[in-house]
């Protein structure tokens, strides 16, 4: 195993024995033979944002995906990480700076080879996991044997056989975060942005969940973007983790945690995990007492 490495960054419940396919779900990128492609495959260059005439909420920000790698973001409340997820997605307009997906330039709409999957459960009520898993295929003209076929390796995939003619609120929360994922990788996302996807989970569930979308990661080999207030969970899923500033978010360091690719939860065990949480939270630390600080100004 590598050692912890970091580079700093310029200041400007679910059941655990769900049966797995023996062939990988077909979406995202084949990776290579060592799971990784070189090259960056999203690119931020001096990206801010600013809300009315008043609210810096980003930046800038400089940020380079590598193609097929597992990236955290974590940072205080209120830092601008779902306002960098949204801007990267497509989904708001930066206020100045580009950027770019597999070269080409991010204008305001979601390009083709990215998928988002926020924190909030999205499934819909009236439709059954079957069908709200197929709901973005159906909406975006697939019909007949190759939906069926995505439809049904990703409920395989996913561990959800059993649940399949199911509605969502016969299902646990796990479980419904289960099918938003599903519904977001049978469109075969090249990049997969997620924006806290566990946060309203209990912890046991949130590590077993987390175990699921590193087996997903790697049988897709998609590049992977993800959002959470959680050290450990940052820790544990992670190639790199960049730590951000107070508002206006910045990124003030990045760390390399070393981890092999075919990593899971048991890496929590690991010594070096515990010297990979406390470098981020040593970091983190005096900036969220800024945030803190900052918000009491506001309330006062």
């Amino acid at each position: 195993m590598r050692g912890l490495s970091s580079e700093r960054a310029p200041v400007p419940q679910d059941p655990a024995g769900a049966s797995h396919p023996a062939h990988p779900i077909p979406f995202g990128r084949t990776p290579g033979s060592n799971g990784l492609a070189a090259g960056a495959h999203a690119v931020m260059t001096g990206v801010t944002r600013i809300f009315g005439s008043a609210v810096h909420a980003l930046g800038p920000v400089d940020l380079e995906l590598r193609r097929g790698e597992f990236f955290s973001i974590v940072g205080p409340s209120g830092c601008g990480k779902s306002t960098l997820l949204d801007v990267l997605a497509g989904l708001s307009a930066p206020t100045d700076g580009t950027i770019t997906f597999e070269g080409k330039r991010v204008r305001g709409t979601v390009p083709d080879g990215v998928g988002v999957v926020f924190q909030e459960d999205a499934s819909f009520p009236w439709l059954t996991v079957r069908d709200n898993i197929g709901f973005g295929l159906r909406r975006a003209g697939f019909r007949g044997p190759e939906a069926e076929d995505r439809v049904r390796h990703a409920i395989d995939f996913m561990g959800l056989n059993d649940f399949a003619d199911a509605y969502p609120n016969q299902l646990s929360g796990g479980m419904r975060q289960r099918v938003c994922i599903a519904r977001t990788l049978v469109m075969r996302p090249r990049l997969v942005l997620l924006d806290e996807p566990f946060g309203a989970l209990d912890q046991q569930t949130r590590l077993l969940m987390g175990d699921e979308l590193l087996r997903l990661w790697r049988a897709s080999g998609a590049t992977v973007l993800l959002i959470t207030h959680a050290l450990d969970e940052a820790a544990m899923l992670s190639d790199r983790i960049g730590v951000m500033s107070s508002r206006p978010g910045r990124f003030i360091e990045i760390v390399e945690t070393g981890w092999p690719r075919d990593r899971t939860s048991a890496i929590a065990a690991e010594p070096a995990f515990g010297e990979v949480t406390t470098r981020l939270w040593n970091t983190l630390r005096e900036e969220s007492l800024k945030a803190m600080a900052s918000q009491r100004r506001v309330a006062g």
